[in-house]
């Protein structure tokens, strides 16, 4: 008699992951999350607000003064997947440097969907997000 295969099972993190959204305010708007191997979730939320013409190391103290900090580049393709409306169609800061040079830093076009990098004395935009880990 054969035997029959077996369907291959998710990971138990996988299986036990259950995720439960923060706490919002007022003017914020959910993101999403990112899990990681250990089955915690990072939530990002989108704050209220923005900084116009601004550089690089201006946008992250604004960012920090709002009480966050600006989207990494995965959240920032988050924010163009889903919620590109709520941006000017012009380019906004990550807190990435460019790892090729400390001059350079990573932007987002909500004008075209592209993510590239500039010298961080260009005045963009910017907008900050806060995470929650649960």
């Amino acid at each position: 008699m054969k035997k029959q295969a077996q369907k291959p099972r998710p990971p138990k993190a996988a299986v036990a992951a259950k995720i439960a959204l923060p706490a919002m305010k007022k003017g914020e708007i959910y993101v999403g999350g990112t899990i990681s191997t250990d089955g915690k979730v990072t939530h990002t939320i989108l704050l209220p607000g923005e900084k116009a013409d601004v550089g690089w190391k201006d946008a992250m103290a604004w960012a920090k003064k709002e009480g966050g900090d600006l989207p990494n580049r995965i959240e920032q393709a988050m924010l163009w997947a889903h919620h590109a409306e709520k941006f000017q169609k012009r380019y906004y800061w990550s807190n990435t440097q460019f790892a090729g040079t400390d001059a350079l830093a990573w932007s987002q076009s909500f004008g075209n969907g592209l993510q590239d990098y500039w010298h961080k004395d260009f005045k963009g935009m910017a907008r900050a997000v806060r995470r929650v880990t649960i």
